[in-house]
């Protein structure tokens, strides 16, 4: 089958929806946990945290248009600081029940099976048992005027990960650690490490 950009206007409002966010491929499931300057703590899953440079170490994130109250970016913007949680087997029914839309005055911890875990000199909760929790300095943010959208970039200020899953190397083997990938807006898979192969150089012609 084929889609023009005609065609995905005319397309039924759901099917369009599912069609555009399942075709770019497996995406990163997470929890960013916040809270706000009153205390109220808040914990949402994430499907669009990427890697964006090492040194120094920053990931960045999408979030929807403000045109509706979106605590996770009123929290960052209030705070500065915020954590991402990855999501794992255990965790998947719950971590997915945080998208539902609560007033702000109720935590998803709450709601949830989801729990809370403050670390030191962090304001913000980690998932606790989440076999990577990342803490988060918001650095800045860039809005994206084709839609609304904004690309929030932040700073690690620490790992925290589950020995197990560390290789000699550094690289974090997160399948022996069962951590999810999603594919389009609802749907959680368990990638299983197929093949780590090394740095590539060009060949000899």
């Amino acid at each position: 089958m084929t889609f023009s950009k005609a065609d995905l206007k005319e397309l039924e409002h759901l099917y369009r929806i599912n069609l555009v966010n399942s075709c770019s491929g497996f995406k990163s499931a997470n929890l960013i946990g916040t809270t706000s300057k009153s205390g109220q703590q808040n914990v949402t899953v994430f499907s669009s945290v990427t890697h964006i440079g090492s040194n120094p170490p920053l990931l960045g994130f999408f979030c929807r248009p403000t045109t509706v109250i979106r605590h996770t970016y009123n929290n960052i913007k209030e705070t500065g600081v915020y954590t991402i949680n990855h999501i794992h087997k255990s965790i998947i029914e719950d971590a997915h029940h945080t998208s539902a839309s609560y007033d702000e005055t109720i935590s998803e911890f709450d709601v949830t099976n989801l729990t809370s875990e403050i670390k030191e000199n962090c304001i913000a909760p980690f998932v606790k048992d989440s076999p990577v929790q990342l803490e988060m300095k918001f650095i800045t943010e860039y809005p994206i005027k084709e839609n609304g959208t904004i690309l929030v970039i932040g700073e690690i200020q620490h790992i925290h990960v589950n020995q197990d899953i560390i290789e000699a190397d550094g690289f974090l083997n997160l399948s022996k650690a069962n951590v999810a990938s999603i594919n389009g807006l609802d749907t959680y898979l368990l990638p299983v490490v197929e093949k780590r192969l090394d740095y590539q150089r060009p060949k000899s012609l």
